[in-house]
Formats: structure tokens, sequence, C-alpha cells
């Protein structure tokens, strides 16, 4: 039924025949493709068993009885699923919370400098905080975008179309998802967005189900096409209205070379590959100790059968960080966007005293920005790009504090997730106090090369 698992069947078949050489299925052929499979790649050979037991189910000429017999009567290993959860490998596998943090912090810089647009920035937003499947996303229409106002609580939700569910057609079933009122304000936008963009390509203003009905990820083409109200509603009936689900994969590679965030675990660009958020949303809510029901629904799963993994092999979390791990981990990080100064005579608005970055004690750096900032200050200030801190700046009594509050609210909430909050900003500041110490070697390499 799913047109993806029909390709998936067709190139297996299409690579057999290539390698191969035959016009037909021979069961000495079929022995030999197995001897060159290793027991990973097996799961293509399953592909195949399983196309040619319905070819033959179905009574179609070309398959012979030894051929199914010989078939049936092996054990083939499928696909190993979540083996990058298992493994937590650093490039596909989930992501930490600092890695979590930066991509976060770096999709909101992009959005407000104009590197990142309304359209993407909705779309990567709702991957990167919902884990849904990116069939899921391209799907949604704007009525999907629910939100119920009251005077005692706010809810705010998003009424996934749900996916990979056997002989379901397609927007037949839906799980509510609830989000922050963040995310609903920001889909809100775009959804105003399609609707102007749709109204004057087509020269009409939509009636208010008509403007519900539209893909809140539309192709544009598809519908501009459209000459009246009536063609609209046939042409957002079906799915040719919507992006194709590999846009969610376009505009994910695009992001990962406009976004300057690194993985502490590799020092390399960060791999924003769409599973891994689904992997990330299932490892941290077993982190928290839920149980595979929970993870089972979070995930949009009808059965508990793939969720096992992330139960059964939660994530290594380094439980205490002091300041030899930051200071090693930092440079891999690379999270610091500032300019480091010398002093505060050479900082943009270092003759502005109220410019001075600190913790009320002591002062680390100067601000570079001349508008008006609500961030808190020291902490925020050290991811930002605006931040000139001081290469003689008492930075390690800000490292210090971000250790021991780190330390004491593990030891009171024993919750990780919230303890390692701030761990990015921890591997921030460690890094300016690297580089400040590079400098400061070589200050004094040059003062002893002078005598």
């Amino acid at each position: 039924y799913a047109a993806e698992t029909v390709k998936g069947l067709n190139d297996e078949v299409r690579r057999y025949f290539n390698l191969i050489g035959d016009r037909d299925f021979k069961v000495d052929s079929l022995i030999s493709f197995r001897s060159s499979l290793s027991g990973d790649e097996e799961h293509k050979l399953a592909k195949i068993r399983m196309l040619l037991r319905n070819w033959s189910e179905w009574g179609y000429s070309g398959i012979s009885k030894d051929v199914i017999e010989l078939l049936n009567g092996w054990r083939l290993r499928g696909f190993e699923k979540g083996k990058a959860v298992k493994s937590l490998d650093a490039r596909e596998g989930p992501l930490t919370e600092v890695e979590m943090n930066g991509l976060v912090d770096a999709m909101l810089q992009a959005y407000m400098s104009g590197k990142l647009n309304l359209e993407d920035y909705a779309l990567s937003a709702v991957l990167v905080y919902t884990g849904r499947r990116p069939i899921q996303i391209t799907s949604l229409k704007i009525k999907d975008i629910g939100s119920r106002i009251s005077d005692k609580s706010n809810d705010y939700w998003i009424n996934f179309p749900r996916a990979k569910q056997r002989f379901s057609k397609w927007r037949s079933e839906f799980s509510e998802y609830h989000i922050n009122e963040d995310l609903w304000s920001l889909l809100r936008l775009h959804a105003k967005q399609v609707i102007d963009r749709v109204e004057s390509k087509v020269g009409f203003s939509l009636g208010g189900d008509l403007k519900g009905e539209l893909p809140l990820f539309p192709d544009y083409k598809v519908i501009v096409a459209c000459k009246e109200s009536e063609q609209i509603v046939k042409a957002c009936s079906s799915d040719d209205s919507h992006v194709e689900r590999d846009y969610c994969n376009e505009v994910m590679s695009s992001l990962e070379k406009k976004l300057n965030v690194f993985s502490e675990r590799t020092g390399e660009r960060l791999n924003l590959a769409t599973r891994r958020f689904r992997y990330t949303l299932g490892s941290n809510i077993a982190r928290e100790g839920k149980g595979e029901l929970v993870i089972a629904e979070a995930l949009d799963h009808s059965d508990t059968q793939n969720v096992g993994v992330y139960v059964k092999n939660l994530p290594d979390v380094v439980e205490r960080i002091d300041k030899a791990v930051a200071l090693q981990l930092a440079p891999l990080a690379q999270a610091f966007q500032g300019v480091l100064v010398e002093s505060e005579d050479q900082a943009e608005r270092g003759d502005d005293l109220r410019s001075r970055v600190g913790n009320g004690e002591v002062s680390v750096g100067n601000c570079g920005s001349y508008g008006f900032c609500g961030a808190m200050a020291p902490v925020a200030c050290y991811t930002c790009k605006h931040f000139q801190p001081w290469v003689d700046g008492p930075h390690e009594i800000i490292l210090e504090e971000l250790l021991e509050k780190r330390d004491e609210v593990l030891a009171n909430t024993r919750d990780i997730k919230i303890a390692s909050s701030n761990d990015r900003l921890i591997l921030v500041v460690a890094q300016v106090i690297r580089r400040c110490n590079a400098k400061k070697s070589e200050r004094l390499q040059l003062e002893e090369s002078h005598g």
C-alpha cells in the first residue's frame, strides 16, 4: 500500500539482477547472492523474499516452486532497528542536551538575522520539538494547529496525521501532540503567511473553511494553478498540494550548512538527519524513567515492539562535569560566537560603563550591542555574538558558579536532564577560558623574547 515500500522492493530486485546477471530467479543464483552478503546485509535478501512470496501467492507465473521452498527454509536477519540509539552514535544517534540547546539557539538567531526564512524555521521547529516523521509534517493542514484559551488554562496542540498504520489511507487517522505557546505562535504566524501568499497568487480571498484546508507547507505550483475556489478545494483534498516528504530533508540539509553548530562529541558540524530528533525524543523520555507505553505514545507507535531499545539502552550521561572535563570538551563544541578583546579599551562601547558585563561582583567583558537586551547577564552573554570577553577577565569565577549550581540542582532534583540544561553554557565559558589562557601564553612568550 505504501509507495515507498514498493520502491524499496523494486530497488533491491534491480540491484540483484544487475549483480547476478540473470533474467529470472534461480536457486543457484539466490544461494550465490546470499553468500555475497554480510550478516548486516541479509535484510536486502529479506526484501526480495517478501516480493517473491507475494508474487507466487498472487498466482503470477515466473517463480518456481524450488525457489519458494529455498527462500522459506532460510532464516534471514532483518534490518537492525535502533542501532544508532543502542550505540549512541555521535553522528546518527540521539542528540545530547548540549547539541540540542546549541541547535535551538542557532535556529532562533538565524531566523532573527534573516538567514532563515519563516517557512523553513517553522518546519524545522516542528521537526526538532516534536520528533515527528517527515511525512506527518508535510501532510499537515492549517486547521491541524489547534488551541483552547481560557481564564484557567491555555492549551496548544498539533493534530498530526498518523503514519505507518497498515491499510490506513492518507489523513484518515490523527494523534494530538501538545506544544508550547511559542511553537504555536510561530506556526500561526507561518499559517497567516501561507494564506496571504495563496490569496495574492490566485487573486481572490478565501473563505474561512477553505483557509483551514490549505496545506501548512504547500506546493505553491499546484495551488496557484487553480483559478477558482472549487479547484483549490479539489487540489487540497489530496497530497498533490503538499510539499513532498523529502522537503524536510532538504530544509535540514540546508540548515546544517547555514548554522555553525558543532558537536561536543565529534568536534564536527552537527548532522541534522531528520530521524535523529525522533531518537532524541525517545531517549529523553526514557531518561526520565518513563516506560515503553509512554514512549510509544509520544513517538506515535501503535505498539511497543520497536521502543524497547530506548528503555534497555539508556544514554550514558555524565552526571558530574568538573572544570577539567569542561575545559577538555569546550574546543569541540565551538559554541563561543563573540570576540575576545585584550582589555576594555579595545572593546566596542568600551568607553560606556553600561556595556560592562558581570555578575554584580566582578566584570568579565563588554556588550557590543546598542539594542535592548533582556537576557540574564553574564551567563547568557557567553553564547551571544555581541559579547566581548576580556583576556584578563575572571571567567573562572563564572565557570565555578555554573558548576556549583549544576551540582546543587542535581543533588536536589536527582534529574540529570534538568541539571544538564546549562551544560552548553558551561562549555562556552570553558572555551573562553582556554582562549584567554592561549592569549596570555602568547603574550608571555612575546615578553620573554623581548627580554
